[in-house]
């Protein structure tokens, strides 16, 4: 009996493709990154789901998720009869992926449905919680979108459950395919920790995670080590990483675990394979259970097992009273997990048992539970909690809404929902602008072209106050122009000596002219651009100025560029390469490889660069850059790490020096193509308008207002 083969790939079900290139030469600048989520793969391109999500009846969509809330399902029953605390967790854990670091994860995009997210083991039968939600998914449809389906969920089965709640804001788009190139760690194998220093606080950046597919901290504590001492370390450096400090991890820990239990009925060898990984009739579901019925008593998930307060359905004070109230002594679940159990339980606090029987169970509590307890800090935080009930509530709210709405990014995304109409310092806000008349923008070009500042001066301010944007959290960007205030006016990239007195000079222009500082830098980069290419750019106007004290210094200081391959500014050897960083800005930008290759070369060739590298034409802008890195004139030689000289070929005189992120333009087969677009003699043209129209979509990449 032959093999079945596929006709495509003449291999049998478990596809052959051969050695690829990756394969072959492992090192080789991959520019995928820069391709994510593509149009090909959004089978709704044509619909503009901000616009669509304002005709939602929102009323309609809580009230049909109340329902589903209590309809319990005999293929996946809801503990208690209540799917609320399944959902928060979902919620939780959509949202909970997000770091400062880069401003990655979170859940703006819906990814928990894809790969490597949704087989996580953290995620452990989140599965079930996404497909009981499919009918008010499929009734909504286009109009609701997963990302925003996602969050809304667990915000009403808090509000079902009696807990506090500052709502829901809508306008989060979904992705269509795995975000494959999140760097989540280089570990190989699920819960591997190979992220750390010489501490558990040398967190390898940007990951917040403690281990690889997990949200947070390892419950059980640091690599299933039960000491809450040591976990409350790890608790505390990854809320950091997630935008958390101390009062908001507490609230968080202890609102959160109000509701729900752990599911650790037996061994973990029980437990099929991920969904990822699970058999083509599974249709998508993971983690089936051989235990018994799988489900309801008999449910694996963490492998800890047990409810956290007496009534896990509804808010109230037991998560922080039971914490108090006993001594707690650490044991194993059934399945073989550390937790932590009260001595001398009273039969009031004990819980019933998950499926309605008559039968009582001991709460439980995690050791990073109780590093609440045993933490100074959070010591002191919860017994302040305690005392008033009400705080408490409002400092949960509060979190909880930061936790879901962060990666948002300004209340300018907020589209619709019924969210308070607050403002909050982490969603960096900016007063709003009136976009300048042509009078008004003519006369504060003018006043910027008298002022003697260089081209390159304007340029450089412009760009180093734009390109602080991450598309991962809409963080950054012109509006508002926080380049003149702490600490973005002081970060070395941006010459802060030089910076200061071109600040100084556009202040006093736009203080004149009675036009915000945010818009002044922007015209005074056009203007520079015009000097450099003789070719007008239009300016879309109307930013706003923000201020010192809605600023936060520490938050914004995550934004700060420790290499940046556009300006040829590293601070050090890192342990990646100077284009990998170049590449992960790019797309943190919103680039795709034309526009990259386009930008450097545009910008060497008017004369940025902080190393002085790259620098090979007379300040115009045009495609001399590119000629003459491919001119074959001249051989390359390494000089240092991210150091290379030019030398003729005949006379071997040194004519130029460069760093890596020059000369991959001209190494990499896949950018060099691009290059050899520009510069060719034909090209001169189509590189003023693409540099032109590129260099525009970073200078309004944070203006939401023109999406």
């Amino acid at each position: 009996m032959s093999e079945s083969k596929c006709p495509f790939h003449g291999a049998t079900t478990t596809v052959n493709l051969g050695t690829q290139n990756k394969d072959w030469w492992p090192n080789h600048l991959n520019l995928d990154i820069l391709r994510q989520h593509d149009v090909k793969s959004n089978p709704l391109n044509e619909i503009d789901y901000r616009e669509k999500v304002k005709s939602l009846d929102l009323k309609a969509v809580i009230k049909d998720l109340k329902f589903v809330m209590t309809d319990s399902k005999d293929w996946w029953p809801a503990d208690y009869g209540h799917y609320g605390p399944f959902f928060i967790r979902m919620t939780w854990h959509a949202a909970g992926t997000y770091r400062t670091g880069d401003g990655r994860g979170g859940a703006a995009t819906g990814a928990q449905r894809f790969a490597p997210l949704n087989s996580w083991p953290d995620n452990g039968n989140l599965d079930k919680a996404r497909r009981l939600l499919w009918p008010v998914k499929q009734k909504y449809g286009n109009a609701l979108s997963w990302a925003d389906l996602l969050v809304l969920a667990g915000n009403v089965a808090i509000e079902d459950m009696g807990g506090p709640n500052h709502g829901t804001a809508l306008g989060r788009n979904d992705i269509w395919h795995s975000e494959k190139d999140i760097y989540w760690g280089s570990e190989d194998e699920w819960l591997g920790d190979n992220r750390y220093g010489k501490t558990r606080q040398d967190l390898e950046n940007p990951l917040a995670a403690v281990q690889m597919g997990l949200i947070y901290v390892n419950p059980q504590g640091p690599n299933e080590n039960p000491d809450p001492a040591l976990s409350a370390q790890d608790v505390r450096e990854t809320f950091k990483r997630m935008a958390m400090n101390d009062a908001e991890t507490v609230a968080l820990t202890a609102g959160g675990h109000t509701f729900g239990k752990a599911h650790g009925a037996d061994s973990e060898d029980f437990k099929g394979p991920n969904p990822e990984a699970a058999e083509i009739h599974e249709q998508g579901f993971g983690w089936t259970s051989g235990f018994k019925s799988g489900k309801g008593v008999h449910a694996i998930t963490s492998g800890i097992e047990g409810p956290w307060t007496p009534n896990p359905i509804r808010w109230d004070m037991d998560y922080l009273k039971l914490l108090f109230k006993y001594e707690w002594e650490c044991k194993k679940s059934p399945a073989g997990a550390w937790q932590w159990h009260p001595i001398n339980c009273a039969e009031e606090d004990m819980v019933p048992q998950v499926d309605g029987s008559d039968e009582k169970v001991l709460p439980m509590m995690t050791t990073a539970d109780m590093s609440m307890k045993v933490d100074p800090e959070y010591n002191k935080i919860c017994k302040s909690f305690l005392e008033n009930p009400e705080a408490f509530g409002e400092a949960f709210a509060k979190a909880w809404f930061k936790l879901l709405h962060r990666d948002m990014g300004p209340k300018s995304n907020y589209i619709t929902g019924d969210y308070k109409d607050v403002d909050y310092s982490w969603q960096d806000p900016v007063e709003s602008s009136p976009q300048l008349s042509n009078e008004k923008e003519t006369a504060v070009r003018a006043a910027i072209a008298d002022s003697g500042l260089s081209q390159l001066a304007l340029i450089e301010t412009a760009w180093a106050s734009a390109s602080t944007f991450r598309q991962s959290d809409n963080r950054g960007g012109a509006n508002g122009a926080r380049i003149r205030l702490e600490p973005q006016k002081n970060w070395a990239v941006n010459k802060p000596e030089q910076l200061q007195g071109i600040l100084e000079s556009l202040e006093n222009i736009a203080s004149n002219l009675g036009v915000s500082i945010a818009d002044t830098i922007v015209i005074g980069g056009a203007v520079g651009v015009e000097m450099a290419s003789g070719r007008k750019v239009q300016v879309t106007t109307g930013r706003g100025d923000a201020t010192q004290e809605n600023t936060d210094i520490d938050s914004f200081n995550l934004l700060k560029p420790k290499a940046c391959g556009f300006r040829n500014y590293s601070e050090k050897e890192f342990a990646v390469s100077p284009e990998e960083i170049m590449l992960d800005k790019a797309q943190l930008l919103g680039l795709n490889p034309v526009e990259l290759t386009v930008l450097v070369g545009g910008l060497r060739a008017m004369g940025v660069s902080h190393s002085g590298d790259g620098i090979w034409s007379n300040g115009k802008l045009d495609n001399s850059w590119f000629k003459k890195l491919l001119s074959m004139e001249v051989k390359w030689e390494k000089t240092g790490h991210n150091s290379y000289v030019a030398k003729d070929r005949y006379t071997h005189q040194v004519l130029r020096s460069a760093s890596r992120t020059d000369l991959v333009f001209g190494s990499n087969s896949e950018l060099r193509a691009i290059v050899e677009v520009y510069a060719a003699d034909d090209s001169k043209e189509k590189l003023l308008n693409d540099f032109i129209a590129v260099w525009n979509k970073i200078m309004n990449a944070d203006r939401f207002d023109l999406m």
